[in-house]
């Protein structure tokens, strides 16, 4: 509960100075502590003090109640979701012929950020886990990839999604012969 809030604070100082065309450096100086500071708290990498943390709300020129009003001290973590496309959901969107539709997931998100991106892991690639500060839809295009988790492997095949909270450190392994390509769809809250 403690890490949620945390990253809530961060993201919403990231947030605010990026809404307001501020720099790293000119928050740091407002508030007079040093570029690197701030940047390690917008990150989640450090918990600024509570003096740190008023100069830096300050420097934004945000009420602090404002700051502090949409906070949830609450677990936002998810659960990994897995889809399998034999259990997609067929619906009509509109009368038309030759098209179908597919309901895959739907998650409703307040405000946020989405970012899209086509992914190719080529076969024998590698790389250590990763996190992002995103909940992660992956969609298989084609090939097969093992999705390595901390407790948990997860083997997808072309046709399947998943969907998770990025924060869960993950790695995608193609151990197969040919390129696995899959669509990633990155959903940033924005607090």
């Amino acid at each position: 509960m403690e890490h949620e809030v945390i990253v809530q604070i961060s993201n919403k100082i990231k947030s605010i100075r990026k809404e307001k065309n501020l720099t790293l450096q000119d928050i740091a100086d407002r508030a007079g502590v040093t570029k690197g500071l701030i940047s390690q708290i917008e990150n989640s990498r450090t918990i600024p003090s509570l003096l740190v943390l008023i100069q830096i709300i300050k420097a934004l020129e945000v009420d602090l109640d404002l700051f502090f009003n949409d906070l949830s001290a609450h677990s936002t973590a998810a659960s990994i979701l897995v889809q399998r496309k034999s259990d997609y959901e067929r619906f009509e969107k509109e009368p038309s012929s030759g098209y179908e539709y597919f309901r895959i997931f739907t998650k409703k998100v307040k405000q946020s950020m989405i970012d899209i991106v086509l992914l190719e892991i080529q076969p024998g690639s590698s790389r250590d886990f990763v996190q992002t500060e995103a909940f992660e839809y992956k969609y298989i295009i084609s090939g097969s990839v093992r999705y390595q988790f901390v407790d948990q492997e997860i083997m997808l095949n072309a046709g399947d999604s998943m969907l998770f909270d990025g924060r869960i450190a993950h790695n995608p392994i193609n151990e197969g012969t040919e390129v696995v390509q899959m669509l990633v769809v990155y959903f940033f809250e924005e607090k």
